[in-house]
C-alpha cells in the first residue's frame, strides 16, 4: 500500500497539528488519564487520514469490453434517465457512494479518447441526495472507447470541499489508470449506453479499477 500525491498536503498538516496538540497537553496537563485519551483520539485521528489517502495493492481487470468501476463504494443508484449533459438521449445511470472509509482514487473504466473534460461549480449537498448529480460541485468526463461513449461524473457531497480530476479532451487513456481523486466522502456517477450490459446490482460494493460494472 501507497499513499496518494494529493493527500501530501493534508498529512504533513495533521501530523504538526496532533504533534503540537499533544506536546501542549503532555507539557501542560497533569492527569495523566486525560493526557493519554488526548494521545489516543489524535492518534486515530492521524490513522483515519493516512488510510483516507491509501491506495492499496491490487490486481487491476483490464478487459476490452467492459467498463470497470472508477471508484470503490456502494452502489445506489441504477436506473435510467434523461441525459442532462454532452448527451441528448437517454442512458442508464449507475451512482456509487463514497464513504470517507473507502478508497478515494478515481480510475478511467475504459481504455479510449477523452472527448469531453468540464468542471461544474455548484453546492455541496449530501452525496445520496437526487440533485446531487446536477446541482452539486462535480466534474464531468466523456470517454469514446469501443466506438461508444460513456460519461462519468465526480460529485462532491457534504464533506467532500475539493474534486481533482487529471484529464484533457483529446487524450487517450488505458482503462484503471488514474482519472482524479475526491477529497472526503462523495459518489461517482456512469452515464452508459442504453444497450450496456449491467453487471452489479443495487447494494453492491464494487472496487476501484477491478469490479465490472458493465459490457458493451
Amino acid at each position: 500500500m501507497t499513499l496518494h500525491r494529493e493527500g501530501r498536503g493534508t498529512i504533513l498538516t495533521v501530523t504538526l497539528l496532533v504533534a503540537f496538540i499533544n506536546g501542549l497537553v503532555f507539557s501542560t496537563v497533569t492527569s495523566s488519564w486525560i493526557s493519554f485519551l488526548v494521545a489516543a483520539v489524535s492518534l486515530l485521528f492521524w490513522v483515519f487520514i493516512l488510510s483516507f489517502f491509501r491506495i492499496p495493492s491490487r490486481k487491476l481487470t483490464i478487459q476490452d469490453n467492459a467498463i470497470i468501476a472508477p471508484a470503490d463504494g456502494e452502489v445506489v443508484v441504477i436506473e435510467e434517465v434523461q441525459a442532462d449533459e454532452y448527451f441528448s438521449d437517454r442512458r442508464i445511470q449507475i451512482s456509487i457512494f463514497m464513504s470517507p472509509f473507502n478508497v478515494h482514487v478515481n480510475r478511467n473504466p475504459v481504455s479510449g479518447e477523452v472527448v469531453y473534460s468540464q468542471y461544474h461549480p455548484g453546492k455541496y449537498l449530501v452525496a445520496w441526495h437526487p440533485k446531487s448529480s446536477t446541482e452539486n460541485e462535480r466534474h464531468s468526463v466523456v470517454y469514446r472507447a469501443q466506438g461508444k461513449e460513456i460519461l462519468v461524473k465526480q460529485i462532491a457531497g457534504a464533506l467532500a470541499k475539493r474534486i481533482v480530476n487529471y484529464l484533457q479532451p483529446g487524450q487517450t487513456v488505458k482503462q484503471t489508470e488514474e482519472m482524479g481523486f475526491i477529497k472526503f466522502g462523495s459518489r461517482v456517477d456512469l452515464l452508459l449506453p442504453m444497450d450496456a450490459k449491467i453487471q452489479v446490482k443495487m447494494g453492491d460494493k464494487p472496487k476501484g479499477g477491478v469490479t465490472v460494472i458493465a459490457t458493451l
